[in-house]
């Protein structure tokens, strides 16, 4: 009996074929199919997982696909697809929803609010016009939001006035490039339990979805937009750029201690950076540019040694920049177009600073030499690990792509 049907990455035409009725996995991705998704496919009363992501499909998706209760996963992302389902009232299995990079219009639907199954919602790259839907917050087991690239408009408001618990297992969270205004949601940040656990030598990294689908999102990191073609438990970014958020960054933020990305960029964000940033000892991009931050860099982002990329370029910072661990190794790029700032690697030297390296005196050089052999015994490490086919990076394990086949 044929309950396994995979098409995807061919090069086939037409209208979408409906399989026999006991079928319960169906992918059709990256194919060539064309008109709409036929209401008839609700009747395959067995369907886990169906998959229809990158053809030329375009209509509505049918209402019917949310009413299916054995579906645990609904990906059309990168069709054409219009208007927006509303109805997910006994969708009671779904576990990933992704509609990203189609033309879908309107709210989002409140019946997901049902969908007590849902780890991974991807709504990004339409044209849906809503306030930030903070229900969302109450299913228990969402880990990744993805809302960007909408029209979402308004503050991001905490509307429980006892409970902050809400998105406690969320771990990847992007609103960019939309129209969110107001401070920051502070109160949120205080209930991401999830971001605030510390990944030590004993954490187990498991794959969102092993047990069912191989789940995938694309976020920016380190200034680029990158796939993750599997999706870590223990890798947590937030993305708040490109909207109109005001006022300054709140100190709790600096509790999100599991935090890898962070992105505050092209907001209107006030006030100083805060020292509590030290505190996310995991954190490998951090990006606050083009915002109008002043005062001076705190010195605790020198504690901040996995970080691998920087930019606080377009502000008012002034002062200046500190020195130690990777800070050492970022480029004027990184500070640009803060008229107050001084000091490495930028040419304007501070007034009480000769930038004289850090080691000096009568230990010159027996400093000179430990520094010489640490970096030999470095180098050698790097070789072995090379010629052992080691895929390693000397800030952090995150940043390979490994490359999986994605249902």
């Amino acid at each position: 009996m044929l309950t396994f049907l995979d098409l995807r990455s061919n090069k086939l035409q037409g209208s979408i074929p409906i399989p026999p009725s006991y079928v319960t996995f169906f992918s059709i991705s990256n194919n060539s199919f064309v008109g709409e998704i036929p209401e008839s496919i609700c009747k395959l009363n067995s369907l886990e997982i169906f998959v229809a992501s990158y053809n030329n499909l375009s209509g509505s998706i049918p209402e019917c696909l949310g009413n299916i209760p054995t579906l645990s996963v609904l990906d059309v992302q990168g069709n054409r697809f219009h208007g927006m389902p509303q109805d997910f009232t006994n969708a009671i299995s779904l576990r990933t929803l992704k509609i990203n990079g189609n033309i879908l219009e309107g709210q989002v639907p409140r019946s997901l609010a049902n969908c007590t199954s849902l780890e991974v919602l991807d709504l990004g790259k339409n044209k849906i016009l809503d306030t930030f839907p903070f229900w969302l917050g109450e299913l228990p087991l969402l880990r990744v939001l993805v809302l960007h690239s909408n029209r979402f408009y308004g503050p991001i408001r905490h509307y429980s006035a006892t409970s902050f618990n809400e998105f406690s297992m969320l771990q990847i969270m992007d609103l960019s490039s939309n129209r969110f205004t107001g401070n920051l949601p502070t109160e949120y940040f205080q209930s991401m339990k999830a971001m605030m656990l510390k990944n030590g030598p004993g954490s187990v990294a498991e794959y969102i979805g092993d047990a069912y689908y191989r789940d995938s999102v694309t976020i920016m990191n380190k200034g680029q937009e990158m796939e993750l073609l599997r999706i870590l438990t223990i890798y947590t970014a937030l993305d708040l750029s490109d909207n109109n958020f005001q006022g300054n960054i709140p100190e709790v933020i600096g509790d999100l201690t599991s935090l890898l990305i962070r992105n505050l960029s092209q907001n209107d964000l006030t006030g100083q950076i805060p020292s509590s940033i030290g505190n996310m000892a995991q954190l490998e991009s951090l990006d606050l540019s083009q915002n109008m931050l002043s005062g001076q860099i705190p010195g605790q982002l020198a504690n901040l040694t996995f970080l691998a990329f920087l930019n606080l370029s377009l502000n008012h910072l002034e002062g200046p920049i500190p020195r130690g661990n990777q800070l050492e190794t970022f480029s004027n790029t990184s500070y640009n177009e803060n008229p107050g700032l001084c000091g490495f690697p930028l040419s304007r030297k501070c007034s009480d600073d000769d930038d004289t390296p850090p080691h000096q005196g009568g230990e010159e050089s027996t400093n000179d030499d430990y520094s010489k052999f640490e970096w030999q015994f470095m180098l050698m490490g790097y070789v072995w690990m090379r010629n052992g086919n080691w895929n390693c990076h000397r800030t952090s394990h995150f940043q390979r792509r490994v490359a999986y086949t994605n249902f």
